[in-house]
């Protein structure tokens, strides 16, 4: 699909510029891995011996630190460039992590059931549609396994400009289907990447329908009072880039598609 292979390209340039979206795992990062990873006391005390899936996670961070944790790590991404960061940076501190090129809404060389925490950090925006990701993360988890995500929030891709008085504009339609136009103001746009608008119905109702039970919803302050107008922490005062999610796979079965999700035991 061309979208996969602009964001493949658009990627792998970011990986291989330097961007702040490929920092790899530092010393001090690595002496408290589940501190750097989680600021919120969301994973588990230990993870040593888990399967965790860092999906859309490529670039020698998020791999590292649950490797460095003691977890049995895989890393999907869509770019070989970013995966690249993970086997240099696990080679380099003698880690073990399991590399896979592959989109987030099609995960089938993974078998079912395979992992106990799957980890996503904000990248389903580019992908048309939730509901194929949010099925294959069902699937790969484990009953009652855990699924940590951050997205973008659907406002902060409506925004288009600022005008002369500072005020942010909204200008994409809240129900807009279509790649995201070009605009103005990128502060959370990444530069070649087609991104998608994904609505909260989409964000929260098809993860639930998925088969998940949300149990924490934060929403990452990126705002900074001393910020100017036309940096992007100015304009996270008023619009809130992220939102991150907390979410448990039922111990139930998934509802059979196209019928009321009326769960049945295992």
């Amino acid at each position: 699909m061309q979208f996969r292979e602009q964001n493949r390209q658009a990627w792998d340039h970011l990986a291989r510029s330097g961007s702040q979206f490929a920092h790899v795992a530092t010393d001090e990062e690595c002496g408290q891995p589940l501190l750097s990873l989680d600021t919120h006391g969301w994973l588990p005390g230990s993870v040593q011996g888990l399967d965790v899936l860092c999906l859309a996670g490529g670039g020698g961070w998020q791999s590292i630190l649950y490797a460095a944790a003691g977890a049995r790590v895989t890393v999907a991404d869509l770019s070989p460039a970013m995966l690249a960061l993970d086997e240099r940076e696990a080679a380099r501190r003698k880690l073990t992590v399991r590399v896979l090129e592959a989109s987030m809404d099609d995960l089938s060389p993974l078998p079912d059931r395979s992992f106990d925490i799957v980890h996503q950090p904000v990248s389903t925006c580019y992908v048309p549609r939730l509901k194929p990701v949010y099925a294959e993360i069902a699937r790969v988890l484990r009953p009652g396994g855990l699924y940590i995500s951050q997205h973008k929030q659907p406002t902060s891709l409506q925004i288009v400009d600022r005008d002369g008085r500072d005020r942010y504009i909204v200008g994409v339609g809240y129900y807009h289907n279509d790649p995201l136009p070009a605009v103005i103001d990128e502060s959370y746009r990444e530069d070649g990447a087609v991104e998608y608008l994904h609505r909260w119905e989409e964000l929260i109702g098809e993860l639930c329908a998925a088969g998940f039970v949300i149990e924490a919803l934060t929403e990452p302050r990126r705002g900074d009072p001393k910020a100017k107008p036309g940096h992007f922490k100015h304009r996270g005062l008023f619009v809130p880039p992220y939102v991150r999610l907390k979410a448990r796979r039922s111990e139930a079965k998934s509802p059979v598609a196209g019928r009321s999700p009326i769960w049945t035991p295992e």
